[in-house]
């Protein structure tokens, strides 16, 4: 199994920043790609920013520019930047990983708990 715990939420007034941290622990022996997902009241779950093992990074378009997502591979930790937060960034933010437990075994996906992000106009 593993466990993902995220820190890093609160509340921030437009145009501040706050940087999100995930890591992942406990039966791990390969993580290819870690994300952010986030999901507003009524709406559903949008990715946000992720980034593979080797560093590629994709990102929604409504943060790109001002988010930024990077991963310590040795503490299995990814982070998100977020600058220049908007109202409409507020929701709850949810860590992602695939990962898989050991050589050859099969990738799963895991979740963390979520964190609320609130951005005040």
């Amino acid at each position: 199994q593993v466990q993902l715990v995220e820190s890093g939420g609160g509340l921030v007034q437009a145009g501040g920043s706050l940087r999100l941290s995930c890591a992942a622990s406990g039966s791990i022996f390969s993580i290819n790609t870690m994300g952010w997902y986030r999901q507003a009241p009524g709406k559903q779950r949008e990715l946000v920013a992720a980034i593979t093992s080797g560093g590629s990074t994709n990102y929604a378009d409504s943060v790109k520019g001002r988010f930024t997502i990077s991963r310590d591979n040795a503490k299995n930790t990814v982070y998100l930047q977020m600058n220049s937060l908007k109202p409409e960034d507020t929701a709850v933010y949810y860590c992602n990983t695939e990962s898989q437990r050991e050589a050859g075994a099969p990738w799963y996906d895991y979740w963390g708990q979520g964190t609320q992000v609130t951005v005040s106009s």
